[in-house]
């Protein structure tokens, strides 16, 4: 009879993110390693816009290549619904869930709010619970009054908690001293991609000069200004075009505006807007360098999706980004906030096309090799062996089984 799990979080595809993406990768890694897997997918509290209320509608479950996917739409009662309305409706939910399929273990990823409630009902029902910390949680919510104590009992109550870099499991020990020995750190992988079945990108035929691209949803962390800062001074040098794939924050829109507005380079800017990751992975063979200027960041697959397509990369020393890249070697690491440093490791590379070919080369030899999907998976496998009580040896190192 197959292990039945439950994976919860706010994404999974189609939807667009990250966590979405690692969570698909993650299921069937455990799909393959012979376990049935539930994912729950928390929908956001807020309404479609052709919704005023919605009742009490559970979940929607189908089956997604094996993996067994229950979307839960809380219901809305009134115009303006609390966080707390939300999260105890969504609680409800998984809580009908696990009392139908009585699963042995629970995986959050995401600490608050999804990995508090879900660490609440599986230490309710004494089952296990691992929590995944992705980045933004302890990064950015951990200095919110109202969630740091949630967050640090919801690490103290994890059977195991992972990491993906150093940074973020040190910044939780010192929270929760007590996840020292029930937690590990590796790193995310990607499956190999095939970039010449992707079709052309329709923005092509615009790109000018030196293109510099990067790719994601562009908020605070990832410190877009910088770069937009650094290709205002290289557009005084050099023809470029500076490739955003992906768009700003909905709610820093308007800071983004006036960033734009106020470089004086918006002739040189291409924004895609949304794309799914299909139409996103076909911009990058069309990069000649890949900028990934982020203040903090986890490890984000857009950075191994630009190493798989071979392009040289400038990144900041933060996080997985300076744990998976090095400097020299097969990227160019600077500094998180300075345009200047920045700018400089572009400026060599516009410079140096062979030095591009190089980086390039040796970034995607390394995803290849150290980011192997088996290599992920033996970790994944390692941590739920260990969790539901199966002897393995102990992990040692980041990013290794």
């Amino acid at each position: 009879m197959q292990t039945k799990v439950c994976i919860t979080t706010l994404e999974y595809p189609p939807d667009m993110g990250g966590v979405g993406e690692s969570v698909h990768r993650i299921a069937h890694f455990l799909f393959d390693l012979g376990y049935e897997v539930h994912v729950a997918v928390f929908h956001s509290k807020h309404r479609n816009a052709d919704e005023i209320y919605r009742r009490h509608t559970g979940y929607k479950t189908e089956l997604q290549d094996g993996i067994i996917v229950h979307r839960i739409k809380p219901s809305i009662r009134y115009a303006q619904p609390t966080k707390q309305d939300f999260l105890s409706d969504v609680y409800f939910q998984l809580k009908l869930l696990y009392e139908e399929h009585q699963f042995a273990l629970f995986h959050a990823f995401f600490v608050n709010e999804t990995g508090y409630l879900t660490t609440l009902l599986a230490r309710e029902n004494d089952v296990p619970v691992i929590n995944s910390v992705r980045g933004s949680d302890l990064h950015k919510h951990i200095f919110s009054p109202s969630m740091y104590a949630q967050m640090v009992w919801t690490l103290e109550n994890s059977a195991w908690v992972t990491f993906v870099s150093p940074d973020l499991q040190k910044r939780a020990v010192l929270a929760a001293p007590s996840i020292q020995t029930k937690s590990s750190v590796f790193w995310n992988s990607i499956t190999p991609i095939d970039f010449n079945q992707l079709p052309t990108p329709p923005l092509v035929d615009r790109l000018q000069g030196t293109v510099i691209g990067s790719v994601g949803r562009f908020r605070d962390k990832k410190g877009i200004e910088f770069l937009i800062d650094a290709c205002a001074v290289l557009s005084q040098e050099t023809e470029l075009t500076l490739l955003l794939v992906g768009d700003f924050a909905e709610k820093e829109q308007e800071y983004w505006t006036q960033t734009l507005e106020d470089s004086q380079i918006t002739d040189r800017i291409l924004i895609t807007g949304l794309l799914d990751r299909q139409e996103a992975l076909a911009y990058l063979p069309h990069m000649d360098i890949f900028a990934i200027p982020s203040l903090n960041d986890g490890c984000p697959n857009a950075m191994l999706e630009a190493m798989m397509a071979g392009r040289a990369i400038v990144g900041t020393n933060v996080d997985a980004i300076g744990g998976i890249l090095e400097n020299g070697l097969d990227a160019f690491l600077v500094k998180p906030a300075s345009a200047r440093e920045l700018g400089r490791a572009l400026r060599q590379l516009i410079a140096q096309p062979e030095l591009r070919k190089q980086f390039g080369a040796a970034a995607q030899r390394k995803v290849l090799t150290q980011l192997s999907p088996k290599v992920e998976q033996s970790n994944w496998q390692y941590v739920y062996e260990q969790v539901l009580g199966v002897t393995k040896p102990v992990l040692t190192g980041v990013g290794v089984a």
